[in-house]
């Protein structure tokens, strides 16, 4: 990293102390360095989030009365100086090198926004669960696409088209529609690492706000699609239980979001499987 990168990492984070610990101690090498910013933005929390974030040396920690990640995302770009800017979520562990990856791609000409790869990491997720993400898997996905990783970033000149995050629970599709294929990329590096559900009632909760989330933004279904791909994808008995999984868990996932919108009883489905603690700083 030459000295004078910079650029600003945006962690919105609501009752995330079990987590938010994990994915600073990843940050760490990248706060210390003088023109990269971490900013924790705990929002609307009743645990100890901020109090964990605040352990980590050179990581300022802000806090909001509002519970909305949207807003904390707000507030974050308030409170940043520097350019370009990664917007993460609290439980993803990425390595300084990715982001600074991210960073340097978004010097090139024409490229607005960005993200790096990621995987999926299903240690100790229930059958189901893993049948679910190995289908999920083989469904081919555009080269460009920023949605579903846990994390996205843009430099100056992307963020004008923003200009702020608006209301949506689906955030990062949002983010993605906003540029062109021509202007946005997946930068191929060191994988951001997505913890997946461990537990069916877990993934419910994710797919049941995600199809929420994309319904309120007018995005068409791709179940078409994707089922034409899982079919072509089935070689054998264990890829066909995976399919089934995969077609059954988020069948369900669509009846309860349908619910949820008829009678407009919204809130953020959360997993709390994967949040096991890990400790605070190191």
């Amino acid at each position: 990293m030459t000295p004078d990168r910079t650029g600003a990492v945006i962690i919105p984070a609501h009752d995330e102390s079990a987590v938010i610990g994990r994915t600073l101690r990843s940050l760490a090498p990248l706060a210390a360095h003088t023109g990269i910013e971490v900013i924790v933005v705990c929002n609307g929390c009743s645990d100890d989030t901020a109090s964990v974030a605040r352990e980590f040396e050179h990581v300022r920690v802000e806090e909001i009365a509002e519970a909305s990640k949207t807003a904390a995302l707000n507030a974050g770009d308030r409170i940043a100086a520097s350019w370009p800017r990664l917007y993460l979520d609290a439980d993803i562990e990425i390595a300084p090198e990715s982001v600074i990856a991210v960073f340097d791609a978004l010097e090139e000409p024409g490229l607005l926004a960005a993200r790096p790869s990621y995987v999926y990491d299903t240690s100790g997720a229930t059958a189901p669960v893993r049948g679910y993400y190995r289908a999920r898997s083989r469904i081919p996905a555009p080269a460009s696409r920023l949605w579903g990783a846990g994390g996205y970033a843009a430099n100056e000149f992307g963020h004008r088209r923003l200009p702020e995050f608006p209301s949506v629970t689906a955030d990062d599709s949002w983010f993605d529609a906003q540029f062109d294929e021509t202007e946005k990329r997946v930068i191929a590096t060191w994988p951001m690492r997505v913890r997946t559900p461990r537990d069916t009632e877990g993934l419910l909760a994710v797919l049941t706000r995600q199809r929420r989330g994309y319904v309120e933004l007018g995005i068409p279904s791709s179940a078409g699609p994707r089922g034409v791909a899982l079919l072509s994808s089935v070689r054998g008995p264990r890829s066909l239980l995976d399919l089934v999984w995969y077609v059954g868990l988020t069948a369900v996932s669509r009846r309860r979001a349908e619910k949820i919108l008829r009678t407009n009883q919204r809130a953020w489905e959360r997993d709390a499987s994967s949040r096991a603690h890990v400790g605070a700083a190191q």
